[in-house]
């Protein structure tokens, strides 16, 4: 049996003992202050992806300061994201923060890399994630997590995810309770998803496995930043 390798990407969510059955139905509408920080956000997570793709190119090394920022801002993103769009796993707002928030039902987190490979760098983002890619389109409906870099966080329209998170509340509005196999499935979809953005953003070396790990918690202890190489905390993730 070959053995699973812990993905440097963590993202995990679970959801809220008692669901409002008609809340979802205005969650984007309230989660538009988050969209236009994101907007703003999104803009900077580019450009800091340019730069560390030099400094990657010159040193092997992700600016540290700079690696925290585009993990805050994938962060944020998921909060808002798992809030307003995919899952519509909890009625509580999201906090206005880059930081990790630990109580926070959605949580993410990208462990730091000591050095990157050159090489990869000039061609993971484009030519080795294209299967990907192709993967995620069929999740997400478009490129990249949250549907794209300009339109703060939601999902665009035709994917997978979309149709299912949709299925899951109007489930949850008859019924008062949320599908929980279907939760485990699209936190299987959003744990693919980020893995591949993480890598095209140069955050990882380590390619996305095609395989879903279902579950609103992580199966695997993956490597936590700034924590020793042995038994991992009783969380599983940490602040960045």
């Amino acid at each position: 049996m070959v053995p699973v390798t812990a993905s440097p990407v963590r993202i995990e969510a679970s959801v809220d003992a008692r669901l409002s059955r008609w809340l979802w139905l205005v969650k984007w509408l309230l989660a538009i202050p988050h969209y236009i920080v994101l907007f703003f956000l999104w803009i900077g997570f580019v450009l800091v992806t340019v730069i560390a793709f030099f400094a990657i190119l010159f040193t092997a090394r992700y600016p540290r300061s700079l690696f925290d920022f585009s993990v805050g801002v994938l962060r944020w993103n998921w909060r808002v994201s798992y809030y307003a769009h995919t899952a519509l796993g909890t009625d509580r707002y999201p906090p206005f923060t880059l930081a990790d928030v630990p109580d926070y039902p959605a949580r993410f987190d990208v462990a730091y890399p000591e050095r990157l490979s050159r090489g990869l760098v000039l061609v993971k983002w484009w030519l080795l994630a294209i299967p990907q890619y192709i993967v995620v389109a069929m999740f997400a409906g478009g490129w990249g997590w949250g549907g794209g870099w300009d339109d703060g966080g939601g999902w665009r329209c035709g994917g997978l995810m979309p149709f299912l998170s949709f299925v899951a509340v109007v489930i949850l509005l008859f019924t008062a309770r949320y599908p929980g196999h279907l939760f485990d499935f699209l936190m299987g979809l959003a744990r693919w998803v980020a893995r591949v953005t993480a890598y095209a953003a140069l955050m990882t070396d380590q390619y996305p496995p095609f395989r879903l790990d279902m579950g609103g918690q992580e199966s695997t202890p993956g490597p936590q930043p700034g924590s020793p190489p042995t038994a991992p905390p009783a969380s599983p993730m940490t602040k960045s």
